[in-house]
């Protein structure tokens, strides 16, 4: 299940802290973006970076033990070098991507995603004709807050799907659609502070993000807004 729907749900768990662990207060227009259209037993999504980890692990918890090629780029500040099996590896600025082109099972890639949770994982693989996902080998930007952002193009991410239950966590406004896109802002009004923790690196993996996020979505032609209140 996507961060979004988790929040809406409210399920918000680690994973969802981690996607607002960078942010600090303030307004962050034009994030999460999704495009989504529906044809007959088909749903092509596609979305900005953040939803690359939880895609990568809707597609291997679909391929479980079997194996797949996965291709593409495990990208991280820390060297992971003996910890994963990689092709070639690039470095800028700090930031590692590690290249793989090699067959895996789902365990393999949960298992990685559950040991470095703040690691990018842009992988393409197919499980089947029922998922098909490709997510661009390279590191995600991120823009600074503020009302001047200009809405970035929708293509990091793309999937091909027949599971119901993933398109339509997506657009989740309508039991059905053809035609949507998304757009989210989060608004962060308060940083809440682990209570009787001394360790600054701790404090700033730990302290939680509280404010809203204000979802619009265009559905079919008709816009739907919404705000969602999240503390994570």
């Amino acid at each position: 299940m996507n961060f979004v729907k988790k929040i809406v749900e409210g399920k918000s768990d680690e994973l969802v802290h981690l996607q607002f662990q960078k942010f600090s207060k303030g307004e962050f227009l034009n994030r999460a973006l999704i495009k989504a259209k529906h044809t007959g037993k088909k749903y092509t999504i596609v979305t900005g970076p953040e939803f690359a980890n939880e895609l990568v692990r809707d597609g291997a918890e679909k391929l479980g033990s079997n194996t797949t090629n996965v291709i593409g780029g495990i990208i991280s500040t820390s060297d992971l070098t003996g910890e994963i099996d990689f092709k070639s590896k690039k470095q800028f600025q700090g930031v590692k991507t590690y290249l793989i082109d090699k067959e895996m099972t789902g365990n393999d890639l949960i298992s990685l995603l559950n040991k470095f949770p703040k690691t990018f994982f842009a992988l393409s693989f197919d499980v089947g004709e029922d998922f098909k996902l490709k997510i661009k080998p390279k590191a995600p930007t991120s823009g600074k807050p503020g009302k001047g952002e200009e809405k970035p193009k929708v293509d990091f991410c793309r999937l091909v799907t027949t599971d119901e239950k993933i398109g339509k966590s997506f657009i989740f406004e309508v039991n059905d659609f053809k035609d949507a896109e998304v757009n989210h802002s989060y608004h962060i009004d308060n940083i809440i502070m682990p209570v009787g923790e001394k360790d600054f690196a701790k404090i700033r993996e730990m302290a939680k993000r509280k404010g809203k996020i204000v979802r619009i979505a265009e559905i079919d032609g008709k816009e739907m807004k919404r705000d969602i209140l999240f503390e994570a």
